[in-house]
């Protein structure tokens, strides 16, 4: 089986188990058990995908190209006379998105096992059909490829929350798709305009992402920022960045918890994929004119979410808010484009994967204590620590891996963003980096003040109201700590948190070709005009030296 044959799989699989689930698991225990076979052996295959690409790949030039893919096939005709094929490739960024995506599914359905009370066949196949449409933007290199996969995810995502989401889902719902539809038809406008305008070069259609992003670095500076513009408009609100992340607490609040956790895990992961993917090596003069405006709009969300997070009075609406700000890290790291080095980009896509792995953990442990006492409000906890040590330990190790506690993965990726933008004195610079630090700090306050409220001081549980752990007397029952499924669940995510944390050494260096390849157009626009100045500077002083010959002749 080669490499092509496994791409194809990791999408066909899942959308192939969603149909099986809906047609044929008639039975609740059918539908969990059927995607959590699915599920495992899809994350088994993109293992095999994985080793192999690692092994091969040792030497760092023999197994990639010219465009820093590992894999690449020219795919299946789909419309040809228009160019269409659904073509296929991987690089190492796309590689470690792929793993987290094939990661975090088997655990989410295994972490869904009791949390689903109706509809299972109707829940595990949209999730199926989620994992299918999430690979195939990562893998897709035809530009109809990915807006289809790209946007398709709205469809699972839309019926998840809203169905099975809490009580203000339908609104959930609505808002999500009015906000993330609108944003990716300008970002479709914006790359039919690319395609069209390669069209008028080469004299043929062809929707093939590295051709296109060929033929757009030609553009004018102004037709550059125009593609900007539509490109931030569907993945800024995809992240989402400052201010068009409004969306993002409520649609987090009201989804079911593997909603959630896909959420924050993946979803959130396109819009800064698709940023670092088209942005920078497709346009990249305006990558670099724009980029202290959008450093900017990152450096606010930062802060300004952090401080929102203050005064959150919900558990989850707190960690919602904490994504804002912390994906603007990672969109403060593309953009800290510098002449000499892609520090920014390497941890940014460290960061995506960081962050999907801690907070998907925290949607999960507020899930796990959200089915035993059914309230998020932090003022109803208190001392959990003492009836319910274990999920207090996980709980307070994700927090920490959350705010970038020093051997813990957070850690690594905040620290490579801001020594990023603190060198890019070119588009960003020391001022965004001390900015983005004091965020930092303003993070580890509101995750430490929630962790000390819930997990530590006397013990408080929630009033019952047929749902919490009272006994028959009235009286508060001990509640029941994490069984071995729920246990199960999260201590493959904390060993990835504490390996990601400890060595992170072989992540970056695969990271290293990919992440230049893409950056290095944005470079070489610093760099021309670099040369530029000094071919000015350097005018400059020869007019003023013949000015001055010409005066003393005088």
């Amino acid at each position: 089986m080669n490499a092509p044959t496994l791409m194809a799989l990791l999408i066909i699989l899942p959308a192939l188990s969603a149909v099986l689930i809906w047609t044929c698991a008639h039975r609740s225990g059918l539908a969990w058990a059927w995607s959590m076979i699915s599920t495992t052996l899809i994350f088994a295959l993109s293992l095999v995908l994985f080793v192999w690409s690692w092994r091969t790949g040792a030497d760092g030039e023999r197994l990639i190209n010219s465009a820093g893919d590992f894999f690449h096939t020219q795919g299946v005709a789909w419309v040809d006379n228009l160019g269409l094929r659904f073509s296929m490739g991987m690089d190492s960024i796309t590689m470690w998105l792929v793993m987290l995506t094939t990661f975090l599914m088997p655990l989410v359905v295994l972490g869904s096992r009791s949390a689903v009370e109706s509809r299972h066949r109707e829940f595990f196949g949209w999730l199926m059909l989620l994992q299918a449409a999430m690979i195939g933007t990562f893998i897709a290199r035809d530009l109809i490829f990915f807006y289809v996969c790209f946007e398709f995810t709205l469809i699972p995502l839309f019926f998840l929350i809203g169905v099975f989401g809490s009580t203000d889902r339908l609104k959930a719902a609505r808002v999500f798709f009015l906000y993330t539809f609108t944003g990716s038809m300008l970002t479709f406008a914006g790359l039919l305009y690319v395609a069209w305008y390669s069209a008028g070069i080469t004299g043929s259609w062809t929707f093939d992402i590295a051709t296109l992003t060929e033929s757009a670095q030609t553009m004018s500076t102004s037709q550059q920022g125009m593609v900007l513009l539509a490109l931030l408009a569907g993945f800024a609100v995809k992240v989402p960045l400052f201010p068009v992340h409004t969306w993002l607490p409520l649609a987090h609040t009201e989804a079911p918890t593997a909603g959630s956790v896909i959420l924050a895990g993946v979803l959130l992961k396109l819009g800064t994929y698709g940023l670092i993917r088209f942005a920078l090596p497709m346009v990249p003069e305006a990558a670099v004119d724009f980029a202290p405006y959008i450093g900017v709009f990152a450096v606010i969300g930062i802060l300004y979410t952090a401080l929102i997070c203050w005064v959150q009075k919900d558990i989850k609406k707190l960690i919602a808010y904490s994504s804002v700000s912390h994906l603007g890290f990672c969109v403060l790291g593309i953009f800290a484009i510098a002449g000499n080095q892609h520090l920014g980009q390497s941890g940014a896509v460290l960061y995506m994967v960081n962050h999907g792995l801690a907070t998907g953990a925290l949607f999960l442990c507020v899930g796990m204590i959200y089915e035993r006492f059914h309230t998020r409000e932090m003022r109803q906890y208190g001392g959990i620590a003492a009836v319910m040590p274990v999920w207090s330990f996980f709980f307070v190790f994700f927090c920490l891996a959350s705010v970038g506690l020093p051997g813990l993965n957070g850690f690594v990726g905040e620290f490579l963003t801001t020594m990023g933008t603190f060198l890019s004195r070119e588009t960003l610079g020391i001022g965004y980096a001390v900015a983005a630090a004091f965020g930092m700090i303003l993070g580890a306050i509101y995750i430490l003040y929630m962790v000390g409220k819930i997990i530590f001081g006397p013990l408080k549980l929630p009033e019952s109201n047929g749902h919490g752990p009272d006994d028959q007397h009235g009286h508060h029952a001990k509640p029941r700590d994490l069984n071995s499924r729920e246990i199960t669940t999260l201590v493959p995510l904390a060993a990835a948190c504490l390996f990601l944390g400890l060595y992170p050494t072989p992540m970056l260096r695969s990271l290293d070709r990919s992440v230049e390849q893409l950056v290095e157009p944005a470079r070489q626009v610093l760099v021309e005009r670099s040369r530029n100045d000094e071919h000015a500077d350097t005018a400059l002083v020869q007019i003023d030296a013949r000015k001055l010959e010409e005066g003393t002749d005088r």
